[in-house]
């Protein structure tokens, strides 16, 4: 019989979790029984997420881009959510759809820091505990950014590569440790993405997803949670998935 983990066993660390697919995360794997540490810079919205979900959920405000305050936050967690063996490096964000001749240095700093360095701080923090425990499960959120360009993807798509690449030297690096990575890679997904990669113009960001059935937050959400209670001698180690109005777009060719 094929013995799926019992998602009670697991304490899990969502990154991002005031919106979008962490906090979908978050209601998740509570929702399935897990202790569930939530983080972000809108401590708000985490009591919010906490008054909903009760005491299984742990909500810690702090930024991932800020290596001292997230180690220190991460080291003092309280019972039961201490020993955590799962990480969901889901902190992230797209900023700016401009041409690379075009576009903002502030943004491509921006999406570097969060995407890159604030994910890389997030492992430093977690893995070698884990390693130590001899368990543990590494999730990010990529996206099929990483893999295919279009118009105004640059430095995102190129630090969704970069996500990607981590993920499976990772994996690498980890045969025979007991800790498994998994790179979650979502098509178009409806959430404050968009806004947020608009600068806060709603008029923008509902266009992108008008006339669609885009995948949803609780869509990718269910996808962490399954890749997440496979037997620990199972290990996916990328999963892409798109809604089904999504598709590859052709080449784009100048022509005289």
């Amino acid at each position: 019989m094929y013995q799926m983990l019992d998602p009670a066993t697991l304490r899990v660390l969502v990154t991002g979790g005031t919106s979008g697919i962490g906090a979908a995360a978050a209601r998740r794997f509570v929702e399935a029984g897990a202790h569930v540490v939530a983080t972000g810079r809108r401590a708000d919205r985490l009591i919010a997420l906490r008054d909903e979900l009760g005491p299984r959920l742990h909500p810690l405000e702090v930024d991932v881009r800020d290596q001292a305050a997230l180690s220190a936050a991460l080291a003092g967690l309280p019972e039961p959510f201490a020993r955590l063996n799962v990480v969901f490096a889901n902190a992230g964000l797209a900023l700016g759809l401009e041409p690379a001749q075009r576009a903002s240095l502030k943004d491509w700093d921006d999406m570097v820091d969060t995407n890159i360095k604030g994910l890389l701080y997030t492992v430093e923090a977690t893995l070698p505990g884990m390693v130590e425990r001899g368990e543990g499960h590494i999730v990010f959120t990529g996206s099929i950014a990483g893999d295919y360009p279009y118009p105004g993807g640059n430095a995102y798509g190129a630090t969704k590569a970069f996500v990607k690449q981590f993920s499976l030297n990772l994996m690498a690096d980890l045969v025979g440790t007991g800790v498994r990575t998994t790179n979650i890679e979502p098509g178009m997904v409806e959430t404050e993405f968009s806004l947020v990669r608009f600068h806060g113009d709603e008029s923008r960001s509902g266009q992108v997803y008008a006339g669609t059935q885009s995948l949803t937050a609780e869509d990718i959400a269910e996808q962490v949670l399954f890749c997440c209670s496979v037997p620990r001698h199972v290990q996916i180690n990328r999963l892409q998935v798109f809604p089904t109005c999504q598709a590859f777009n052709a080449f784009r060719i100048q022509r005289d």
